[in-house]
């Protein structure tokens, strides 16, 4: 056989990796689930299908419930009584509690949890109409108060591990001894056993406040968009397009990660979650391209930890930000596009620094994807998102966007399968435009029994796609195992929220900050990004943030800080803990698939996601990068690309290699001074100027130049001095040799 008729480069086969990995948790530092069966999982499974429905008619005021008006209240009790019983089912309460079968004390938690919601559901109206929630509530109501009060406790230690139960428990029990002298700044006005009950667990400003609210007005819908994407299979287009676009670049393995999971994230909204996913994928890719098994676990953390901070689906804490601030969710994704952009960006210049430091090449064109064919397979995901952005910032349709883009989503999946007859993408997309404007015009109900009917006669003529009942069954229990993890959290974590507004420390707090921190601003930033971080490594991302904004958040508001630039920075340095050791969950997850040591690769997802540490201050010093202000947007593009353009050579000092000068290694003993020069400068061209800076806009620029530009004329002469050098061309061999044999 001749040479000319060689085998064809075989291309990369990617599965589904949100069927093939277990990712349907979102925030649990717990790892040991116990999976539901038999009567128990159809429980799941209907209750879940009524909690859907039961979200659906209160946002859509369907009127399910004929001649009766369900107070909020009773709502949000009725989804707690649905929900929250499965956390004793789902979450062994022990490492040596069995998971093939349900122990006793585990059914008569799941019994006094239902029986305690209902009774103060039943009682909740009249608690309203008399004025329970503050005194003479009846005794049996407070018995079930305090049933609920040790449940939601113990709920909070299975989902949230003992660190979230020994961090909120003494805060619920502090109104009772409030007036303490030891106290000092943090006494307020004390209160009973009864009373601490009742306000806990009837007023809405504590179990039922902020995060209850958040969940049963927006997350539910959002969370049901999230696993509609996943069980249509969104997961594979958007590694395939990653791969198409940026595989055959230098460290493509590395780019394709980052944009995949980017992608990943702006419809997840879980940074775990992402990992195991799309890190299944990326992982395995990075490692055959040369990446070393910890550095690729710590890109895919990294990446993955912008599921979180990408719109237009952030994290839950998202939509408990916007509860708190009392404004609309689609003004905190919208506020979350810059910093997001600015923290990809970051990462891809990091990557594109260190694959050229250590020359790694990218994946061959006849190995990957092609664009067009991965994007004709799955162009509607796109257009469905296209959808939900629209809606959220134009229509300003918050609570029904979601479900919208749901149903819109199925029906798109089913009609773009195989089929008998061939339909062209033009048809397709008709169709596609007339689903969304009957939507529109008919309302979510209509819209959803006419797709329901649509796909019911579409499964005979679509094998290769069909949502038949075990589909939908599956559907509604990843949905439900999601509900019950996050309402176990957001429930017990309202009770933080009451015990601060019952004893009214939140003001005098305030200014006792303002006091320590003599009224710099900067100090109080610093003092609370400290916090954050050390309340990060024990809490989750929403807990933290909650017992954050009620703490800090009025003090930094006091000193006339951007309301929505506190809230983010709470919000950003929170979560950071998921690539910082001790705990960087993202990155032992990474690591696990990776077969890289953990903290070694916590390590190195630091140095990795270095950036996000800076992002928070530069939002902060000019909420135009929130896009904050009468007329943000000019002002937000040019600082913009001013970050842009620090973050390149913020990227090259931490990475050694910079772009247009070259390896700094080649600078000799000037390679280490050469780059903290340039992180130094790049981090003061990236700094936004005025407000509570001394210096202006442009000085701050013209500073970091006076910086950047000596250092980079130097760390060039010296690059270029020993590329000519002979010596330095056969140090540079041995060194590539070197690291060839490693």
């Amino acid at each position: 056989m001749s040479e000319n008729t060689a085998a064809p480069a075989k291309k990369i086969e990617f599965e589904d990796p949100h069927l093939s990995a277990a990712a349907d948790l979102q925030e649990a530092e717990v790892t040991r689930v116990r999976a539901l069966r038999g009567a128990w999982r159809w429980a799941l499974i209907v209750l879940t299908a009524a909690t859907i429905l039961l979200c659906v008619n209160q946002q859509f005021s369907l009127r399910f419930f004929i001649d009766y008006t369900q107070l909020n209240t009773e709502y949000f009790y009725l989804l707690i009584a649905l929900m929250l019983p499965f956390t004793f089912l789902m979450f062994p309460g022990s490492q040596t509690a069995p998971l093939d079968r349900i122990p006793w004390y585990d059914l008569l938690l799941f019994a006094l949890t239902f029986g305690s919601a209902i009774w103060l559901m039943l009682n909740i109206r009249k608690a309203a109409q008399f004025g329970w929630e503050f005194d003479g509530a009846p005794t049996n109501v407070i018995v079930a108060g305090l049933i609920m009060w040790f449940v939601l406790m113990e709920a909070l230690r299975r989902t949230g591990g003992w660190s979230l139960l020994l961090s909120v428990l003494p805060f619920t029990l502090y109104p009772m001894f409030a007036d303490a002298k030891w106290l000092g700044p943090f006494r307020g006005t004390q209160s009973t056993l009864q009373q601490t009950t009742a306000y806990h667990m009837l007023s809405g400003e504590s179990l039922l406040g902020i995060p209850i609210q958040a969940f049963a007005d927006t997350v539910i819908g959002f969370l049901v968009f999230g696993t509609a994407l996943m069980m249509t299979g969104a997961g594979k287009f958007f590694i395939n397009i990653a791969f198409a676009m940026c595989g055959t670049f230098r460290g493509g393995a590395a780019k394709v990660c980052v944009f995949a999971s980017g992608l990943l994230g702006t419809v997840g909204g879980s940074i775990v979650s992402n990992v195991l996913t799309a890190g299944t994928m990326t992982i395995p890719a990075m490692k055959k391209t040369g990446f070393t098994p910890s550095y690729s676990g710590a890109i895919e953390a990294c990446a993955s930890t912008g599921a979180v901070l990408a719109p237009p689906v952030l994290g839950a804490t998202a939509f408990v930000m916007a509860q708190f601030m009392n404004t609309g969710y689609a003004d905190v994704a919208l506020a979350a596009t810059i910093p997001s952009v600015l923290y990809y960006v970051g990462l891809f210049a990091q990557v594109d620094a260190y694959a050229a430091r250590h020359k790694l090449k990218g994946i061959p064109r006849a190995e990957l994807p092609r664009f067009w064919d991965a994007f004709k397979d799955g162009w509607y995901y796109l257009f469905v998102i296209v959808v939900l952005v629209v809606m959220l910032l134009y229509f300003k349709r918050e609570s029904h966007a979601p479900f919208y883009a749901s149903v819109l989503l199925v029906i798109l999946h089913q009609w773009s399968g195989p089929a008998p007859w061939k339909l062209g993408n033009t048809a397709v997309l008709i169709l596609s435009i007339v689903a969304t404007a009957a939507m529109f015009w008919f309302g979510v109900l209509n819209a959803a029994l006419w797709g329901m009917c649509l796909l019911a006669a579409l499964n005979e003529f679509f094998p290769g796609k069909n949502w038949g009942g075990a589909r939908w069954l599956h559907f509604l229990e990843l949905n439900g195992k999601t509900f019950v993890e996050l309402i176990a959290i957001l429930a017990g974590c309202g009770l933080l929220i009451g015990a601060f507004s019952l004893t009214g420390v939140i003001s005098s707090l305030a200014n006792d900050l303002l006091n320590i921190a003599g009224g710099d601003a900067f100090l109080l930033l610093i003092m609370c990004a400290v916090t954050s971080l050390i309340l990060g490594l024990g809490l989750t991302t929403t807990s933290c943030y909650i017992f954050l904004a009620i703490l800090v958040a009025p003090a930094l508001e006091k000193l006339g800080l951007n309301k929505m630039a506190v809230h983010m920075f709470i919000f950003y340095w929170g979560m950071l803990s998921s690539i910082t050791p001790p705990v960087a969950i993202a990155s032992f997850a990474a690591a696990g698939i990776a077969g890289a040591p953990a903290m070694k690769t916590g390590w190195e997802s630091m140095w990795v996601g270095s950036i996000i540490y800076f992002i928070p201050f530069f939002f902060v010093l000019n909420p135009a990068l929130l896009l904050q202000g009468s007329n943000p947007y000019p002002e937000a593009l040019g600082l913009t690309a001013l970050a842009c353009f620090g973050i390149v050579f913020i990227c090259g000092g931490i990475q050694g290699y910079q772009a247009y000068v070259g390896d700094l290694r080649n600078a000799g003993f000037m390679e280490w001074p050469i780059r903290i020069l340039l992180v130094i400068g790049g981090f003061v061209i990236a700094t936004p100027g005025g407000g509570i800076m001394p210096l202006s806009q442009m000085q701050v620029t013209l500073l970091g130049l006076a910086i950047l530009l000596p250092t980079l004329l130097i760390a060039l002469l010296l690059v270029r001095r020993q590329a000519a050098c002979p010596t330095g061309r056969v140090a540079r061999a041995l060194i590539a040799l070197h690291n060839r044999r490693r």
